[in-house]
């Protein structure tokens, strides 16, 4: 796997252990775009780690120290996601330009890269997230074109067992058990639609919607 380095000046010292992936699309027009801000000495943001679009990565913060790529968010408890996670960056175009889905080639070094930060830093595979899993009510990447079903295929992230458990939970009990905040309930519900019911991001919970929760709770 071949990785270039290009230093972003973005970062600062972690205050928690890291524990996460936290993946996200960069909603530019093109990676060297992308790439230009992410490095530019204004722009306050960064991530550890940018893919474009056929699958060259690019390491612009070192994996122990905190890049700045999150924001305002939450996650089973943690309000800090920068400190207690890696940020990768997808390059495309976003929802401001024309969102497209991932090309294989991409995913595929995506996959890789995850791999190794899972096996070098003993992630759990229920804290790989979407940028809209930790910031519903901010955020929509990576969206619902991404494959988290292929991910969640190779160890990479949740995806729902076909168990139901014993005890059954409302949706928003459910959204909470798992990790989400549900501060503003129908940002979370497109958040969770998204991620795991992307053929029905309507903010209406229904009775998969429902079943896939339970899914994730066993």
């Amino acid at each position: 796997m071949e990785i270039l380095k290009v230093s972003s000046p973005h970062f600062n010292e972690r205050t928690l252990l890291l524990d996460s992936i936290l993946i996200h699309y960069t909603d530019m027009p093109n990676a060297e775009e992308t790439l230009a801000w992410l490095c530019h000495p204004q722009s306050q943001v960064s991530s550890h780690y940018l893919v474009d679009e056929e699958g060259k990565i690019f390491h612009l913060v070192p994996e122990e120290k905190r890049a700045w790529h999150a924001g305002e968010s939450y996650w089973q408890g943690c309000t800090d996601l920068n400190s207690c996670s890696i940020g990768i960056e997808l390059a495309n175009s976003g929802h401001s330009h024309g969102y497209q889905p991932f090309p294989e080639t991409q995913v595929e070094a995506l996959m890789r890269l995850c791999q190794d930060l899972k096996a070098r830093w003993d992630i759990p595979s229920s804290r790989i997230l979407g940028h809209s899993d930790v910031a519903p009510r901010r955020k929509q990447d990576p969206g619902h074109l991404f494959p988290w079903e292929t991910l969640a295929r190779e160890g990479l992230g949740l995806w729902p067992s076909g168990n139901t458990p014993h005890k059954e939970s409302g949706v928003r009990e459910a959204l909470e058990n798992i990790g989400y905040e549900t501060i503003s309930f129908s940002h979370t519900l497109l958040a969770f639609q998204r991620h795991f019911q992307p053929h029905k991001v309507d903010g209406v919970a229904d009775e998969e919607t429902h079943r896939l929760l339970m899914g994730l709770m066993v």
